[in-house]
């Protein structure tokens, strides 16, 4: 597909991408791990939405050796054709065990990186909203339904 100027549309997807790091180097470096995550997403000229730990645990079983392993779970929006690149990026990092990157459901993209960066999107806040208003006048209601019951 090309623009009227001749430059090609390319799709770009947003993908979830979960890592397992090496737990003794993240350990020591957290932000220099942290940003050597971040470069190696920004290296596949992509653009983060969410980039943060997860967890550290047990593995199920040892990868090159490690026993344990630091998750960190990012979001970032990239060039389907670059993704092959980023999966050899990660592959020849050493910091990196693992990664996982999945392509997200255009739908769902916006709530899971608000769920990711701890920001509640529209969606999710119109949908508590009427259950937070029903109970506040169900509470409101309460104390003068008491009083009227009282004065009858």
């Amino acid at each position: 597909m090309r623009t009227e100027e001749g430059e090609s549309i390319l799709a770009e997807n947003v993908y979830e991408c979960m890592f397992i790091l090496n737990s003794n180097r993240y350990a020591r470096d957290p932000s220099g791990v942290s940003e050597q995550v971040n470069k190696l997403i920004e290296d596949s000229q992509a653009e983060i939405l969410a980039s943060i730990l997860w967890n550290e645990q047990k593995l199920a079983y040892p990868i090159e050796g490690h026993r344990k392993g630091t998750y960190w779970l990012t979001y970032f929006r990239m060039e389907s054709q670059k993704l092959g690149e980023f999966n050899r990026a990660c592959q020849l990092n050493d910091t990196v065990l693992r990664s996982l990157a999945l392509k997200v459901d255009p739908r769902l993209a916006d709530t899971l990186v608000g769920h990711a960066t701890g920001k509640r999107t529209g969606a999710a806040e119109a949908e508590t909203k009427p259950e937070a208003k029903a109970s506040d006048e169900a509470d409101a209601k309460t104390p003068a339904a008491d009083a009227a019951e009282k004065e009858a």
